[in-house]
């Protein structure tokens, strides 16, 4: 470590005590003591730090650099779309970044998706997803629509109408007094068709009950990230279309983290041959550059909000489909097709399960599971999120060269999906060794 740099690390440290507010911390033990790695530049899978140190990310930084930091054709299309115009309004204005990235989305969404809503990050995704299905019933004469269901340990965003789809206690708890009116049916427990007959019994139950207040139903498709990376089979997918067509109710999917080929196939809802009616898509989507959303809708949706001024969706947002954020958007697309990112997941999957097979083995370990570039597994019996074991693991990682966010006791990889294959063993192998250092402390 250079004087230069420790001097530098102390300076941004002591700032960041002093006035940052960080997301998802304890704030006194952090200013007490806390001690996080500082950042200098960031390049494929690996972070620089002021130390002259080097981490591969295993968690993609919040699972948005799915094509690696820095991508050079990523920097490239944000460069010269900023020598043209960095920011419009779609307010009375059309522009090309826009218009040729929604083409591109319809093209390659699931079938009957036609209509492109922009907005800002996964949040407001869901957000304009959950406003578009009250108006489309209220729209189409069945104003009593205004209910909604989503899985158990759901996480969907954090503004106050999203929070009310979570079903993890600790984000949504302190809110209940002001949210809308949400149920929560059980998720399945794993990935097996067993559990997921259980979850669409549990569905249909509901829906049968409630069906006709219902606007729409909210799923994860395969994965619920924030509650663990709980993984479930793609026939529960199917259940959720049929109990919602049954009860009359739109079936909004959350492809947030899942889309882009995070589990082996661009969409998550690829492997169950569903159709949803409303899809939200963030974070790989401008590939970690820069803040961006869309809501992907069918034509049944869109055409409820035709007629008179009145019936029109009056939502929107200052950024909503800038053009700095279209024009890598499109790149983003242009490189998975280009590189055949998404047909190289399955070489790097088949390592994830290996080595999270190997964990799962481990005393004290539990419940491994792994779906295309994500891999997970349990460091205590009843894994919670404010359980402190994956914290271990995270810290003996660090100190050999990965930044590994745990979610509690937790342990788990989401890695660009691109990740070279060296650096995927590289750190594969450190998050064995961290995770053995963590259950035997």
């Amino acid at each position: 470590m250079s004087d230069g740099g420790d001097a530098q690390r102390r300076e941004i440290v002591d700032l960041d005590r002093r006035h940052v507010w960080r997301p998802y911390t304890p704030m006194g033990p952090w200013i007490e003591r806390g001690d996080p790695l500082v950042i200098e530049r960031a390049r494929g899978a690996r972070l620089f730090d002021v130390d002259g140190r080097s981490y591969l990310d295993a968690n993609a930084s919040w699972w948005v650099a799915t094509l690696g930091h820095n991508h050079p054709r990523l920097v490239d299309a944000l460069t010269r779309q900023a020598e043209r115009a960095c920011h419009v309004t779609l307010a009375g204005v059309a522009h090309e970044p826009a218009a040729r990235l929604a083409e591109e989305l319809c093209a390659i969404a699931p079938p009957g998706l036609s209509r492109v809503f922009y907005s800002d990050d996964g949040s407001t995704a869901l957000e304009a997803a959950i406003k578009m299905a009250i108006k489309l019933f209220r729209n189409e004469g069945q104003p009593g629509r205004t209910r909604f269901v989503a899985l158990g340990d759901a996480f969907h965003g954090e503004t106050l109408g999203v929070t009310a789809l979570g079903g993890v206690d600790l984000f949504r708890r302190p809110f209940d007094a002001v949210l809308m009116q949400c149920h929560h049916v059980p998720a399945p427990v794993d990935a097996s068709e067993e559990a997921a007959a259980r979850a669409g019994d549990a569905l249909d139950a509901l829906l049968a009950d409630v069906g006709h207040e219902v606007a729409a139903v909210v799923v994860e498709p395969l994965v619920q990230g924030a509650s663990g990376m709980r993984i479930h089979a793609p026939s529960f997918l199917r259940r959720a279309r049929a109990a919602c067509d049954a009860a009359g109710a739109l079936l909004i999917v959350d492809e947030v983290f899942t889309g882009y080929g995070r589990t082996g196939t661009f969409w998550a809802v690829d492997q169950a041959g569903i159709r949803p009616d409303l899809v939200a898509i963030a974070k790989g989507f401008t590939g970690g550059i820069l803040p961006m959303a869309a809501t992907l809708a069918t034509d049944r949706v869109f055409d409820a909000f035709l007629g008179e001024p009145a019936r029109a969706f009056h939502y929107g947002h200052s950024y909503c489909g800038h053009p700095l954020g279209c024009a890598v958007a499109r790149e983003v697309l242009a490189v998975m097709r280009e590189e055949q990112v998404v047909e190289g997941v399955a070489a790097r999957a088949e390592r994830i399960a290996a080595s999270f097979q190997r964990m799962g083995a481990m005393p004290g370990a539990r419940g491994a599971r792994c779906i295309g570039m994500i891999g997970a597994v349990d460091l205590a019996p009843d894994a919670s999120y404010l359980g402190e074991v994956g914290w271990r693991a995270s810290a003996e990682a660090r100190r050999r060269g990965v930044y590994l966010r745990p979610l509690g006791d937790v342990v788990y990889v989401a890695p660009p999906i691109n990740i070279a294959l060296g650096d995927l063993e590289e750190l594969l192998e450190v998050v064995e060794a961290s995770v053995a250092h963590a259950l035997a402390v």
